[in-house]
């Protein structure tokens, strides 16, 4: 499975959104400039992530986007799964069952296949952007600055 540069950006985007969670609007230059995202894509992709639920949208001057849900409850998974469809690394060797010609080891692989996809799967669903958030802030609270010349 490809992350698409456009799953990236809607993830870094709700990321950034998640870690400014001040109940104010951030406007999309500032979402774009923090997580360098091109400003016209990323107009482009909250429009879509607000159509989804995932975020909210306020106009005017002191408009811009904000989370719609509490970042402890929105996942990786959902976004993934909204913007490229279902977590999958080897969809087509689940879906080779009713070809010509059968291999010994199909079965097997195809088993493996789901296990890889559960798992990933899983992970994406499990991890939430509260918890990407305070992971971040923790490592970089964590590592001290090098000044070196």
């Amino acid at each position: 499975m490809r992350i698409s540069k456009k799953c990236r950006y809607a993830l870094r985007s709700i990321f950034e959104l998640a870690l400014r969670d001040s109940g104010q609007p951030v406007k999309i230059h500032e979402i774009a400039g923090a997580q360098n995202v091109p400003p016209r894509f990323l107009e482009v992709i909250l429009n879509e992530l607000r159509h989804a639920g995932f975020v909210d949208s306020r106009r005017g001057n002191d408009g811009g986007y904000m989370l719609a849900r509490d970042a402890k409850d929105l996942t990786v998974g959902e976004v993934i799964e909204y913007i490229q469809g279902p977590i999958s690394v080897a969809p087509d060797a689940i879906g080779r069952a009713n070809r010509n010609a059968a291999f010994f080891g199909d079965d097997a692989f195809k088993q493996l296949w789901r296990e890889v996809n559960t798992a990933i799967s899983e992970a994406c669903n499990s991890k939430t952007f509260a918890e990407l958030v305070e992971f971040e802030r923790t490592k970089r609270e964590t590592c001290a600055p090098n000044y070196s010349i």
